[in-house]
């Protein structure tokens, strides 16, 4: 495993980190208590130091797992998120910030995470969802002050709304927004244009969510596919999307002279080939999901000529 900077906090992460949405037992549908923690335990046993939750993951049992998994270790490095008070992902434009993050809100449910976690403190506590326009809210900025003050949050991040890499530049011009998380993957690459350099320019750590784009960019979503009932992906990847996935993802494959089967891997080589990725965060529900993302951050970035080809395959369908 190797290990990068997360902008200026200090911390030094894992480039493949853990994303922990999918074990939460909520919207994907199938994990399982024990393996979770058996499957967590596996990817710190590999060199896997960065756990990014969430309080909404499950309504904190997410949290519940990485502590029933590791307790109080210093050996991890946890990243959690403070939900919005009014429950809307995205966070929509003209929202007056007291109906989304109100300050005592926001602390309130970073000591329920702390509680969750077992731990007097967290290394990354971030806002779930965003709206520039809040950046210049006093509110805001006395809540992101206090936040680290307090001790309880070592750093401070946001969680950029889906496909809106740059609704976010406002908070980062404050300086008190250490890290951002950002979706970036072979079909979303428009992290690159603003944010990365941005962030390369004023050490913001970088957290690459979503690098599969909800499973299209393993390979194992095909026209025929079905999820569970309940499961997000059947409104996500619908009947039209994944037919169109399948197309895309069988050109992805042949412009990269691999099989199918080896999507995950080129997925997230292509995520850490950006030097101003700090870490990706896959889901992870099985040990044997974990060694083999373990084992991507060994084979390294792509090479210049592979990742030119993965150019091409931008796809800007949200």
């Amino acid at each position: 495993m190797q290990y990068r900077k997360l902008g200026r906090t200090g911390l030094s992460v894992s480039e493949i980190g853990f994303g922990a949405w999918g074990i939460s037992g909520a919207q994907w549908i199938g994990a399982d208590d024990d393996i979770s923690v058996q499957t967590l335990k596996t990817a710190r046993d590999h060199g896997i130091t960065f756990f990014d939750t969430a309080l909404a993951y499950g309504a904190g049992h997410s949290e519940q797992l990485i502590n029933r998994a590791f307790g109080k270790s210093s050996e991890v490095i946890i990243a959690s998120k403070v939900p919005p008070k009014n429950l809307e992902w995205p966070a929509r434009r003209g929202t007056p910030l007291p109906d989304v993050f109100p300050k005592d809100y926001v602390l309130a449910s970073l000591d329920q995470s702390l509680k969750n976690l077992g731990r007097d403190h967290v290394d990354v506590y971030q806002f779930h969802v965003w709206s520039d326009e809040w950046a210049a809210c006093d509110e805001w900025l006395e809540t992101a002050r206090e936040m680290r003050q307090s001790g309880k949050a070592r750093a401070v991040g946001i969680s950029i709304n889906d496909h809106q890499p740059t609704n976010v530049i406002h908070a980062l011009d404050t300086g008190l927004i250490d890290t951002v998380q950002v979706i970036y993957n072979i079909f979303d690459q428009t992290p690159e244009d603003e944010l990365f350099p941005y962030c390369r320019k004023e050490n913001i750590g970088v957290i690459a969510r979503v690098p599969f784009d909800e499973g299209s960019l393993t390979g194992n979503v095909r026209p025929d596919t079905t999820f569970p009932d309940g499961d997000f992906r059947n409104d996500y990847l619908d009947a039209t999307r994944r037919k169109a996935v399948w197309d895309r993802v069988q050109k992805i494959a042949a412009d990269a002279a691999i099989p199918i089967d080896q999507l995950p891997e080129l997925a997230l080589r292509f995520c850490i080939s950006d030097p101003a990725v700090s870490t990706v965060i896959p889901g992870m529900r099985t040990p044997k999901r974990v060694l083999a993302n373990v084992a991507v951050s060994d084979a390294g970035p792509l090479s210049p000529n592979v990742l030119e080809k993965m150019r091409h395959h931008r796809w800007p369908s949200w």
